[in-house]
């Protein structure tokens, strides 16, 4: 077997391994599985079934598969270790102190992400009053009950990020703030301040979408427009995509590529794009877009040719080893994968049923309803597990919406950059931006009363 086929099957082992401990299934179940599954192999290699599979790419499979087992290993001691951590007085009123680790989310109340100072540990997800307003790094004094998180699956859920308690509106003190760190202070800062520019130089309603499709903000939806977006099938559009760090990769290496050297446009694009990957709450979507477009552009730096299928694999398996619990219980990992593979493996097919030519169509149509095809047809199958439902109607309204989510993005990045040196200019931009806001309200309207199932 070549290196990057090696290197592949030893990373989807692991993966599987990870995968069938999240099930808390034991240790012990999985060595069995996996070394009667290898002998399986083993024995269709000896017997020379398939044909087409060599007696020696049987046995390389078969010694991969033992990648399972660590896999499966490395799951159960995190959560061992993650469980050691943590000291917390569950369900008794008790005055304790924390620090918020994460940027608020804003909305009727406050989700603030609490690392507990001693004589506790753990993080906690407490929900507070909208007023006074808490920032990243701002220290402060609780008096109230923390609680284990219940059902089952909310508390797989917030042990993924790393929260093991929750406690709702108790009594709060602020004590200091700027007591984190100054680099992701003064990132949440900057972001705040385009969010302001939003505000400034659109309509509520316009800023609020502007701020999702690109930094992933929803704190000003409505409930009425997020149940529009949910119905039309376009409520992945405000989640950060691989198209947000092409965006900024590509803005950053454009204005650096006139001052300096190439290996130095390299360094300072993997910096920014790590920052505006922090800046957005690094959800799974975006870390895996920042990933494998580092990875890339490391293959172009040294001028080697990448493996796509390696790629995706080695993005997963940076994201698993960070937190191997995202691989079960953090759906928006699951969903980006997805559809990731549909439009690098589907498109083709559905191209070739199709017999479409390679031109990109007018607006780039046939672009957009290839990726767009593919990749809805790759998370189907988990939406309808997860949600219940899937309608159909929605690979027409991504088609036409999508034409115009790339455009509005740019716009907004732009107004918000123009917006620090020349306002004036800035409100022209946002004139621009809003004819195509308008546009995409009336798309996510008009197919939130369309159903198709």
């Amino acid at each position: 077997m070549r290196l990057h086929d090696i290197a592949f099957y030893a990373i989807l082992f692991f993966l599987f391994g990870v995968l069938f401990a999240s099930f808390k299934i034991n240790l012990l179940i999985i060595i069995f599985c996996v070394f009667l599954a290898s002998l399986i192999i083993l024995s269709f290699g000896i017997l020379n079934f398939p044909q087409k599979i060599s007696f020696l790419k049987t046995n390389w499979i078969a010694g991969l598969l033992l990648f399972a087992i660590a896999g499966g290993f490395y799951y159960i001691q995190f959560s061992k270790t993650q469980a050691e951590d943590i000291k917390i007085i569950f369900d008794k009123k008790i005055v304790f102190e924390g620090l918020v680790v994460e940027y608020p989310k804003y909305g009727d109340s406050q989700d603030l992400i609490i690392k507990l100072s001693a004589p506790y540990n753990g993080n906690i997800l407490l929900k507070t009053r909208p007023y006074p307003r808490y920032k990243y790094g701002d220290m402060i004094k609780f008096e109230g009950i923390i609680e284990e998180p219940k059902p089952a699956n909310y508390a797989d859920y917030l042990s993924k990020e790393r929260i093991f308690g929750v406690s709702a509106f108790p009594k709060a003190e602020l004590l200091a703030r700027g007591r984190a760190s100054i680099i992701k202070s003064t990132l949440f800062e900057i972001k705040e301040n385009v969010l302001g520019m939003f505000q400034k130089t659109l309509s509520p309603s316009k800023a609020a979408f502007m701020a999702g499709i690109t930094l992933g903000e929803q704190a000003e939806f409505s409930k009425e427009f997020k149940e529009k977006m949910k119905n039309s099938g376009t409520a992945h559009i405000v989640a950060l995509s691989g198209y947000n760090i092409t965006i900024v990769g590509l803005a950053v290496a454009s204005i650096f590529g006139y001052f300096f050297r190439r290996r130095i446009v390299f360094i300072l694009t993997i910096l920014i794009v790590i920052g505006f990957v922090v800046m957005t709450g690094a959800e799974a979507s975006v870390v895996r877009a920042a990933i494998m477009g580092g990875i890339v552009l490391l293959g172009q730096q040294i001028g080697r040719v990448h493996s796509m299928r390696n790629v995706i694999a080695v993005a997963a398996l940076i994201m698993v080893l960070f937190n191997p619990k995202v691989l079960r219980f953090d759906i928006g990992f699951q969903l980006s994968f997805l559809a990731l593979i549909g439009i690098i493996y589907l498109a083709p097919f559905i191209k070739k049923i199709l017999k479409m030519k390679n031109e990109a169509g007018f607006l780039s149509w046939k672009k957009n309803f290839l990726e767009t095809t593919s990749a809805q047809m790759a998370v189907a199958p988990l939406l309808i597990i997860n949600f219940g439902s899937f309608n159909l109607t929605s690979f027409l309204a991504n088609i036409l919406i999508l034409e115009a989510i790339p455009i509005t993005m740019f716009l907004g990045f732009l107004m918000a950059a123009i917006g620090f040196i020349f306002m004036p200019f800035a409100i022209v931009i946002g004139w621009f931006a809003g004819l195509f806001l308008s546009y995409e309200f009336a798309i996510i309207d008009i197919f939130s009363k369309i159903s198709i199932l």
